[in-house]
This record gives C-alpha cells, structure tokens and sequence, in this order.
C-alpha cells in the first residue's frame, strides 16, 4: 500500500474565510467565516437553506466561492476541484451511502483507491486491510457484501473508507440520519475517540442538539446564509443553540383571519409505515385537520415528512392504521379525492405535479380535461375550454409565461409553483396538502403564493403545511405539530407557539 494510504497519523486544522457564494441574484453565502481545529470534533448547525451543503461543497472543491479563502494547516490553498482536496487529506461522509451494495466491504475499500490494481491480489490486499483495522478502534465484517451490513456497520464502513485513503480531515454529513440512536452513539463515540487521540479532525453537519452536546467540542451556526454564532459546545446549552438556530420568531401574520376553524375534516389514526431507508418506522397518531385551518407540520428534513406527503397522497404503503376523510375511510385513488375535494401542491411540482413535456394549458387542465360542464366524463380533449381556463388561471395567479402552449418546463419554479396552484385552488376545495411551496422561490413569488394560502384558508379549506422553513410554519399556521423521528413530538397552537421550544423538538431533543 503507497504512503497515501496508510493510516493519517496526525489532525489538521481547515479554515474558511470570508466565504462568499453567490447563484445569479442569490447569496448563499454571506461573508461567513469558520475554522474547524486540529483534532476537533466541530458541530455546523443551522436549518435547512441556512448554507451548510454550500460552504462544505466550497471547502472540498465543489463549488468555486464567490469570492473567500480556504485554510489547510494554516496554509492558503487553491480549491479548485474535489481532487485537490482529497489530495491534502479532505474527505466526506455523505448523508446517503455511497457504497457499492452488491461488493463486499474489502472489496469496497480496495476499488475506492486511485492507484487501486486492474488484477488484484487479494492475499497482499487481505494482509494489509487487516493491518489497517487493527489500527482502527472499530471494524467491520470485510468478507460481507454490503447489502447484508445493518446501516451502523454500513455508516462506519464509509468512514473507514476515508481513513484508509488517508484522509485526516471529515466533514460528515447528518451521519446519523439513518442510524438508530444506539448505532448513532456508536459511530460517533469512536469517532470522537479518533479527534481525541489527534489522528483527525471532523466537522458534523446536524441538526440533533443531542448529539452536538455528546461529541462535539465547538459548534458553528448558520442562518440564512450568514454566520450568526458559535463557540465551545460546553460553554452553551440547547436553548442557546435553539435560539441561535431559528432566530427570533417572526412577527404574527397581519393576515386577517375571515373564519374560524371548523369541523374535523383529515384523521390520521395510528398510521404506520417505514421511511424511505426501510428501516425506521413512520408512526402518527392522533393528527386531525379542521376545516378553515392551517395545521403547519415543522421539523428537520428527513424526519417524516416527505413519507408524511407519501402517505397521504397514496404513494406509500401503510402497515396499519388509517386515514379518515370526512368520517370515512381514505385511500387517496383519483376518485376519492375528486369526491371529497382534496387537492395537492407537493415539494418540487416539476418532478411530482407536472408533465415538463406538455404545455402549461395542458397542465392547468389535468383536473378537468376528461369532463364536460356536468362533471361527466368526456370522451375528447375540449381544446377551447382548456385554452379559455389557461388563459383565466394565468391571469387571476399571475403566471408569467411566454404562451399557455408553451412547455411547462419553460417557466421558473416561481411561476410553476403559481400554475399549480392555480390549478388546485381552482374549483370545489375542501382540503389541501401542501409540502414546501415556496422552496428556492423568491421574495414575489413567496409572497403570492403565502397569500393565497391564507385567502384559502379564509374560505374554510382546510390547510395541512408541511414545511421545513420555520418562519413560514409561524406565520401561516393556526396550529402547529413538530415531526421528529418519524413520529408527533409535539403540538402548540400558534397563540402559544414558543420558536425556542418548537427548536428543541425539531432537533430532538425534547
């Protein structure tokens, strides 16, 4: 094995200065500043959109900053790909496995080597993986195909990887989403053993303030693209990072509210089902949805949400329990919801909402385009009806487009999100499922799309926001439930709403 890879026998520190990043209009980094210590195990907290994947992905070399500098050993070094990084022995540990499933662990270690042999010998490579492990404070079964490895093993496998190509600096990316928090424990403890001993550095993208009060020795928050505190993890409690976190809540709605909540419309009763991994149980109990109400759903990205959005719109199997529309059982088919009036606007409309392919009258026609004025089905595509509603729908939402007949494809996330939302406001509605609808958009479109939640709202629909934006959770809900691990953590109407409390619960820690 060359020197590159032999286990890294010192840490190192890296810094970043003045990191600026800009998309076009947008600033993801705001002049944000962060030195991670030799031998350190550095917390980066922040909520989603705060700017963590930007700076990290600007510190291994994939996106070039805007304008700022990267640090290696207190030396300035130029970023300019993944490849330089890896070289100074910068490595990352990303929230997805990125492992070869059907390969065995040995085999995934010896492949993932740039001067890796096209015929390998497996006796020389054996004797000198089992060197390497012996110098690791944890292991893993090298003979088993990785499909067969639980995500613990699996998570520590990825880690392994790093340090045998080298690498004295990770950055780790919510290493833990996916484990149990006796596996999450595990990894991160000898982890830490590792910073303890000076074999490594570590910077942790998280959002579980337990974990940071665990393990880590410093911490760094960001908002909104900008640093806006930080320091040594002792000196500080959750409440602290809470605060720093979500800012100061933001200031009630000046929406007037034109009812008041009515009947129980949505019920979610003893839901389960398994998330995306297929290895952690989604289980809701007790969720009811009124009419003339938002019931804003907050929490950290990936804690049941998107399974949430699955379940109810019938994209995921339920092991038990049952979802209760209007007193009767609801399975969510094209049907059911045309009769009780349920319409959706999901995360990412371009990908779930929308045929990119066909032109924008076409899908503001997707409700409609296979009835007549009666309601009854239609055998032809009524060209001219569907021409006179696109025009309609374009003009009362605002959605710029250079014609209806142009692709969908053609118009900006702001002015689909406003298409599709016009096309499910459109109409009879009694309840609506929405999840993110004003991600990456900007402040005009934001806004529109807000105030037609609220007019919805004021109407009598009955609203479930699924949101991973905080200040949008606080100012459009009535109520508000917090989903974490998978489950209800905690509910507050918004009277009471606290944004510190509604923080620790999103960060499970209760």
């Amino acid at each position: 094995m060359s020197r590159r890879f032999k286990t890294p026998q010192g840490a190192f520190s890296v810094e970043a200065l003045g990191m600026t990043m800009r998309f076009g209009d947008f600033t993801a980094l705001d002049d944000v500043s962060i030195k991670i210590e030799a031998g350190s195990f550095h917390a980066l907290l922040g909520e989603n959109g705060a700017g963590k994947s930007t700076i990290v992905k600007a510190i291994m070399g994939f996106y070039r900053a805007t304008a700022g500098t990267v640090l290696v050993a207190d030396r300035e070094v130029e970023m300019t790909d993944p490849k330089v990084a890896q070289s100074l022995g910068l490595g990352m540990v990303y929230q997805h496995f990125t492992l070869v499933p059907s390969l065995t662990a040995a085999e995934n270690l010896v492949i993932s080597r740039a001067d890796a042999p096209a015929i390998i010998n497996w006796k020389t490579e054996r004797a000198a993986l089992e060197a390497f492990l012996a110098r690791m404070p944890f292991s893993v079964p090298l003979d088993q195909p990785v499909n067969r490895l639980a995500a613990g093993e699996k998570q520590k496998l990825e880690i392994l990887k790093q340090l045998y190509l080298g690498h004295r600096f990770l950055i780790l990316d919510e290493p833990t989403s996916v484990l149990t928090p006796a596996e999450a424990d595990e990894v991160l403890g000898h982890v830490r053993a590792l910073t303890r001993a000076g074999e490594l550095t570590v910077l942790m993208i998280t959002h579980k303030f337990r974990e940071v009060m665990a393990f880590a020795d410093d911490l760094t928050v960001l908002r909104r693209g900008k640093r806006v505190g930080g320091g040594k993890v002792a000196d500080l409690t959750p409440a602290d990072m809470a605060a720093m976190m979500m800012g100061e809540a933001p200031t009630p709605s000046n929406r007037q509210r034109a009812t008041v909540s009515g009947k129980v419309v949505l019920q979610l009763d003893g839901v389960r089902a398994m998330d995306r991994s297929g290895l952690k149980p989604i289980a809701i109990d007790g969720v009811a949805l009124r009419a003339g109400e938002i019931l804003g759903v907050a929490g950290v990205s990936g804690n049941g949400q998107m399974e949430l959005m699955e379940i109810l719109t019938g994209q995921r199997h339920l092991s038990s329990g049952k979802i209760i529309l209007n007193g009767a059982p609801y399975t969510a088919t094209r049907a059911q919801a045309k009769q009780h009036k349920v319409r959706y606007l999901p995360e990412e409309p371009m990908r779930n909402a929308c045929a990119p392919r066909m032109s924008v009258a076409e899908n503001l026609a997707f409700r409609s385009f296979d009835e007549n004025g009666g309601e009854k089905p239609a055998f032809w595509k009524d060209s001219t009806a569907m021409a006179r509603n696109a025009d309609s729908l374009i003009s009362a939402f605002n959605v710029k487009t250079s014609s209806p007949s142009a692709r969908i494809s053609s118009l900006s996330g702001g002015n689909v999100q406003r298409a599709v939302l016009a096309r499910e406001l459109t109409g009879n509605v009694e309840v609506l499922i929405v999840s993110n609808p004003c991600f990456g958009l900007d402040f005009s479109a934001v806004a529109t799309i807000r105030d037609r939640l609220v007019e919805a709202r004021n109407r009598g629909v009955a609203i479930l926001l699924i949101s991973e934006d905080l200040d949008e959770i606080m100012e459009l809900s009535d109520r508000i439930i917090v989903m974490s691990e998978g489950h209800i953590a905690f509910e507050t109407p918004i009277a009471t709403a606290n944004v510190a409390e509604i923080g620790h619960y999103m960060a499970g820690h209760a």
